[in-house]
């Protein structure tokens, strides 16, 4: 199978691929068809002296089966589309990694809440155009814009979702393979909107939580850190 998506690395992904070239073959077979045809039936019936013209008033049967086939075909469409975006967006697994992505011309601000497991408070680990998320688990996010329409786009986990002024939309993944790939706005946003864009980066289990750890303890707050025992 001829592929040029990029590299698919979460669970749901290689469903959303199988469902986007299934849509493809059918609509490029029936383009290509169509196409034939109407260059048959033109070079068929062309203009050719002494011919007289042929009248038609069609044929019921040859016109309910192109109104029945594509009918039929459109119908399975539907509930194969309709079985992944139960998946995508009407499941939420459990998880223990909830993340904060708030847009805004032009950047990615990614949050992680600190120690006290809150969002928002002084100990909260913020990011600029950067996650970090471990594999092989369900990742949680909530989605936020602060000015205008964005468009948080994961392509190789295959989400994307519009970030709307107003609301907090919620939406998950799970990475299958460890890297860096790329966070993109996949909607127009202003004229700095082609740099904004991020680094995905996809650790290992214990490689995340480590990096987590530091990062918190990094994010807490000078006058909250534990005294120290006085002078030596």
């Amino acid at each position: 199978m001829f592929v040029w998506l990029p590299e698919v690395a979460s669970t749901y992904g290689p469903r959303i691929d199988h469902l986007f070239y299934v849509i493809l073959y059918l609509t490029g077979g029936s383009f290509i068809l169509t196409e034939a045809l109407l260059f048959y039936f033109a070079f068929k019936y062309r203009h050719r002296e002494g011919r007289r013209s042929l009248y038609t008033h069609g044929n019921s049967t040859v016109e309910v089966v192109w109104t029945v086939v594509p009918a039929v075909v459109l119908v399975v469409l539907t509930f194969m589309s309709k079985t992944v975006w139960d998946e995508v967006r009407h499941t939420w697994p459990d998880s223990d990694v909830s993340v904060l992505v708030t847009a805004s011309q032009f950047t990615w601000e990614v949050r992680y809440p600190g120690t006290d497991g809150k969002f928002e408070t002084d100990d909260d680990v913020v990011l600029t155009n950067e996650m970090h998320v471990p594999v092989g688990k369900p990742i949680h996010i909530q989605l936020r814009s602060k000015d205008v329409l964005h468009s948080f786009f994961l392509p190789n986990m295959r989400l994307k979702q519009d970030a709307v002024p107003g609301l907090t939309i919620p939406i998950w993944f799970e990475a299958t393979k460890t890297g860096d790939f790329e966070i993109a706005c996949a909607e127009l946003c202003g004229f700095g909107h082609y740099t904004m864009h991020g680094a995905l980066t996809v650790h290992p289990a214990e490689e995340y939580k480590t990096w987590l750890e530091e990062a918190q303890k990094s994010a807490i707050p000078s006058e909250q850190a534990a005294p120290s025992d006085g002078p030596a």
